[in-house]
């Protein structure tokens, strides 16, 4: 009865006509999702002026194998990806009939050479995972809010009942926001910020500015401080506060202000920067920026929100400052995550309690 039934189902699929490419496409890549595997585009054949393209091979993206030099390549910068192509036979080819203007199946193989992919994680094979417009509403939503990434993904988790709900990964939705950013920058509006600073600069000797572009130039960093800010980091720059949990710019760009506290217990600020990613390069150059500004000079203490980029590029730029993690934070995380009042309360002597100058 299977084999009826497969026979029946392989008879419908050779039969097919397709009106052009994409709609081939969309319908092998609808029926691997059925299947449990994933698709890629291979062979494409043009016609002799090469102006249209006459035949679309598409595969199983477990098709072909990895080349070999990239297998035994002694010195690599990255930690190898894992190796997923495994000589499968899966394909669906289209051709172009020129006579009635049509893509008919030309050959069509549905034979595998691995396991399939578990029912509930199907959807999030490449060429299955994707944003919907409405998802990609609600995380600019919440990203203008303030909210970090990685809690967005937790909120469209919870919001939808799943990981196999959402049908893309955390991966998708930082590259998301990460083309959204260059999408809303304009760049009239990164020169105008950029000409207002150079100009406080040319009537203060002593305002610091600088700005990093990537090869496109778009703007991916910049910071700033004035005189006082200097002067204030000179006095009390022992313990530096900085984080990027301000979002309030009309970009969602992260401000990061590098604060401390002054002899009267009065929050002073070191400088201000701004960052397209926040990410270990950034930080690394805006540690090595601040630093440039105040003539070299390494703070005895580091307070921050924890975060593992930041982290990373404390290490690298001021390998000798001890870092802590903000205290307001611990206490954000403490009522989110534990929900016995007796062991917050002795969580909070322990904090605040038992420890010396």
């Amino acid at each position: 009865m299977a084999d009826l039934e497969n026979l029946m189902e392989y008879s419908e699929i050779v039969s097919k006509m397709f009106a052009d490419e994409d709609e081939g496409y969309h319908f092998y890549n609808a029926y691997a999702l059925s299947k449990r595997f994933s698709v890629r585009k291979s062979y494409v054949e043009w016609n002799s002026d090469h102006t249209e393209i006459t035949l679309r091979r598409f595969v199983c993206s477990r098709q072909g194998y990895r080349e070999e030099k990239y297998v035994k390549k002694e010195i690599k910068k990255r930690r190898p990806q894992d190796i997923t192509r495994v000589g499968c036979p899966a394909k669906f080819v289209i051709a172009l009939d020129r006579n009635s203007g049509q893509w008919y199946v030309k050959n069509f193989i549905d034979e595998h050479n691995h396991l399939l992919t578990p029912t509930d994680l199907g959807c999030l094979l490449r060429s299955h995972r994707s944003i919907s417009d409405a998802q990609k509403a609600k995380i600019v939503e919440l990203g203008v809010a303030g909210i970090r990434k990685h809690q967005i993904f937790e909120i469209m988790e919870m919001q939808y009942g799943g990981y196999d709900k959402i049908c893309y990964t955390s991966r998708d939705l930082y590259n998301f926001c990460h083309h959204y950013k260059h999408e809303i920058i304009a760049a009239g509006d990164a020169q105008t910020i950029i000409s207002h600073l150079m100009e406080r600069q040319n009537r203060d000797s002593d305002f610091f500015f600088k700005y990093m572009t990537d090869g496109e130039g778009h703007l991916q960093g910049m910071f700033w401080c004035h005189t006082q800010c200097l002067l204030d980091y000179e006095a009390f720059g022992d313990v530096v506060v900085f984080d990027s949990i301000y979002k309030t710019n009309r970009y969602n760009l992260p401000l990061v202000p590098f604060v401390g506290v002054n002899h009267h217990n009065r929050t002073v600020i070191f400088g201000c920067g701004i960052i397209s990613h926040e990410n270990i390069k950034s930080y690394v150059w805006l540690l090595k920026t601040f630093t440039e500004a105040n003539v070299q000079k390494h703070p005895i203490s580091v307070i921050t929100d924890g975060d593992l980029a930041m982290q990373r590029a404390i290490s690298v730029v001021w390998p000798n400052s001890p870092h802590r993690l903000c205290g307001w934070h611990i206490e954000q995380n403490l009522v989110r995550n534990v929900h016995d009042d007796t062991m917050k309360a002795q969580f909070r002597i322990f904090m605040y309690d038992l420890c010396s100058i």
